[in-house]
């Protein structure tokens, strides 16, 4: 009842405009409890209630902002009353004559003050109980960050006719998950809609550093010193206070132990091994802000010395508009993260001339200098925890000076730093001998190695299918397509080239469509025997002594389009490596989204031959080099690892339909394919069983999956959207 009730407040009076973009409902209202709004939601969103669904999405996301917000103007407020500091209270020593205990006395006094302090000052804010009543835990912290509650908006959205702010919220989510490729369909179709503008499509979550950053990068490029300084500037700040809202979070409820992590000290233990435990938890926290901020939206991994790297701009900014004594400030700035750096000791020395006058007044930027004293002094604190207590604690800036790292963890760390995955060679390929014994399908042969294939970690086996099986998957595909339940792309234009059509079908699409009649039931279980098959092969060859598991199985057909193959220049697949972007001009491949980085082994389950072109073909990594060519067959499997060492691509498909079984192994098990273990239990179904609803043919955009209907009642496990691919 009360669910409702607060669903009912939150609804928009009948016929008011709706608000520019995603503005809160209520300004000025105390936040709700956010996962109890994002529950009811989804609840709403599951039953087609799209209305009210916008409304609670909306308000969820309102408070959980709120809440930071909170936590932020609380902490910064309680630490500027007079005689808060805990340093003050605790400074001098009271030495051999004084009473003993006093410092424990004055320490949590002071601890006491300030709960006090905020304890009040979140009640004020957030209502009675303050941010303890709406204690949010770490699966919804990461359902946020993951911006899942604009995917459900963008379907509401869509279904309420409001085609910009479904575009808006489509492309919000689609920014921090590049590789959901059912929202890049998505967005590929609002694009195409006549009612939605192009600036509809617009991040509704960019940090304001990100955008301030991008344009004054922009601006440099074209030589617009002049005009990228504010923006430059802006962004600095806009940085430095991301990194303390990010800090503020840090000091919320004890939830902020990543997965992972070991529980550290205080787990086990009294008073003080429990205060000392949640502390450095805390500073934990504090330094993962560094490259939280640094970290753009939907990317893996941030970039690379982010604070230096803007004053390094900045100063040479100043520098192309007259501006010697920021120039200087700013090259300081510099200096005090890399003293030893000497393009801005050169570049100094070439400043302080050219102003002729003593500069004894320039110093470095006071913002920066609090920075860089407060993080040292959390780093000290981490590493003596480190080395007495046993802590764990992952430095992610490169100008910490050595001297702050004691000698004991020294020569621990460098050895770390040197295990780094990324630095390893690929193993060498084996010769043909070695594999005679491992093969163990019958009627299976090595037609190929790396060796003959002119790379590593390359093999082409035959024999892996029969005639029948082959024409049985392929009657599959045909059967499948005929359904309309095509996955992926739906048989429409290839996204990599306007002359062909791609199809794809899924396990669990397969094993659908089979409990309702669509296909057969037999064909579909082939294709979950043969993709096991295929595991177990590929496991044999490559990583005996590490298990495999699927990651991905996909049944694709590419079919080339009548009329349109002539004078034809482009590829049927680019080229491309499976875990990581590949940059053709380098040769380097970024480990990082879109790209699937846990992808370990690939495969390509060749299923005909009846067509012209579309052969594979390897490359170096330069994407212009063909170091190997390979024909498809019925049961050929062309096996590599996923990395940068076998960049591949396809040639065009000129006649005819080319179908393949293709397959992505990795040892991470949290990566497995769920879907075919669900296929697996649908087959094995009595077929008296109701029916699972078929996927809709509508073209309108339809993430999140028609599945979600099953949505969990229980706030703590709110649904999941799937990745469609």
């Amino acid at each position: 009842m009360l669910g409702l009730l607060r669903l009912l407040l939150l609804l928009p009076h009948p016929g008011s405009p709706e608000p520019s973009g995603l503005a809160s409902l209520s300004p000025g209202a105390p936040p709700q409890a956010p996962d109890l709004l994002y529950a009811d939601g989804l609840r709403a969103y599951a039953a087609g209630a799209w209305a009210p669904a916008v409304a609670l999405l909306r308000e969820a996301l309102r408070s959980q902002a709120a809440l930071g917000r909170t936590r932020l103007d609380c902490g910064e407020h309680c630490a500027a009353e007079p005689g808060a500091a805990l340093l003050d209270a605790l400074a001098p020593d009271s030495g051999p004559g004084g009473v003993q205990g006093a410092w424990e006395r004055l320490l949590l006094r002071a601890a006491l003050r300030r709960a006090e302090c905020l304890t009040q000052c979140t009640a004020r804010r957030l209502g009675p109980g303050g941010a303890a009543r709406l204690r949010v835990g770490s699966a919804l912290r990461d359902t946020f960050r993951r911006r899942e509650p604009y995917n459900y908006l963008q379907r509401a959205y869509y279904q309420l006719k409001k085609l910009d702010l479904a575009a808006s919220a489509a492309h919000t989510f689609f920014v921090a998950n590049p590789a959901h490729l059912q929202m890049r369909e998505d967005m590929a179709k609002y694009r195409r809609m006549p009612g939605v503008r192009p600036q509809s499509f617009r991040d509704l979550e960019t940090p304001p550093h990100w955008a301030a950053y991008d344009t004054g990068l922009e601006l440099l490029a074209h030589q617009e010193a002049g005009l990228a300084l504010p923006r430059l500037e802006e962004a600095l700040q806009e940085s430095l206070a991301q990194m303390e809202s990010c800090r503020a979070g840090c000091e919320g409820p004890e939830e902020q132990q990543r997965e992972g992590e070991e529980e550290g000290p205080g787990s086990q233990g009294g008073l003080y091994e429990a205060i000392a435990g949640h502390w450095i938890r805390v500073l934990q926290c504090r330094q993962r802000c560094v490259g939280d901020t640094a970290t753009r939206p939907g990317r893996s991994f941030p970039v690379p010395d982010f604070l230096p790297g803007q004053l390094r701009r900045l100063y040479e900014a100043h520098a192309q508009v007259g501006n010697l004594s920021q120039a200087v400030e700013n090259i300081l700035s510099v200096l005090l993260f890399y003293p030893e750096d000497e393009a801005a000791k050169k570049a100094l020395n070439e400043y302080q001339v050219q102003l002729g006058e003593p500069s004894s007044g320039l110093g470095p930027r006071e913002d920066i200098q609090r920075f860089i004293l407060r993080s040292l002094g959390e780093k000290r604190q981490l590493y003596y925890a480190m080395e007495h207590l046993g802590a764990s604690f992952k430095d992610p800036d490169p100008w910490t000076p050595a001297a702050f790292i004691p000698e004991a963890l020294r020569e621990k760390l460098r050895e770390d730093q040197e295990k780094r995955p990324w630095d390893h060679e690929p193993p060498q390929p084996k010769p043909l001998s070695h594999w005679k014994d491992v093969l163990l399908l019958e009627g299976v042969t090595l037609t190929q190695d790396a060796r003959q294939l002119n790379g590593s970690e390359r093999a082409v086996l035959d024999g892996l299918l029969s005639p029948a099986e082959c024409g049985a998957l392929l009657q599959l595909a045909r059967d499948a397509a005929e359904a309309g339940a095509r996955s992926g792309y739906r048989g429409r234009r290839s996204p990599h080239t306007p002359h062909e059509r791609f199809e794809g079908l899924t396990v669990l699409k397969a094993a659908q469509l089979a409990q309702a009649g669509a296909v057969s039931r037999q064909s579909a279980k082939l294709l979950l025997e043969v993709s096991e098959r295929v595991r177990a092969l590929t496991q044999a060859y490559f990583s005996p002594d590490q298990p495999l598991h699927l990651s991905f199985t996909h049944l694709v057909c590419r079919s080339a389009i009548e009329g349109e193959q002539g004078q034809r220049m482009d590829l049927s697949h680019p080229v491309h490596a499976d875990n990581c972007v590949l940059d053709p001009d380098t040769g380097e491949c970024w480990r990082e989204p879109p790209a699937y980085t846990y992808r370990d082994y690939s495969g390509l389950l060749y299923l005909n031959d009846d067509f012209q072109g579309g052969d594979l073909f390897f490359t170096e990594s330069n994407a212009l080099t063909v170091t190997a060519q390979v024909r498809p067959r019925c049961g050929r499997l062309v096996a590599f690892s996923s990395g940068v060492e076998n960049p591949h691509g396809v040639w065009a498909v000129t006649w005819g339909r080319r179908c393949t079984l293709a397959l992505w192994h990795t040892w991470a098990p949290e990566h497995r394919e769920q879907e075919w273990t669900e296929a697996k239990e649908l087959l094995q179904e009595p077929e008296e069983e109701k029916e699972e609803e078929m996927p809709s043919r509508d073209p309108s955009p339809e993430p999140p999956s028609l599945r979600l209907q099953r949505v969990q009642d229980k706030a703590a496990k709110p649904p999941r959207v799937r990745e469609e691919l």
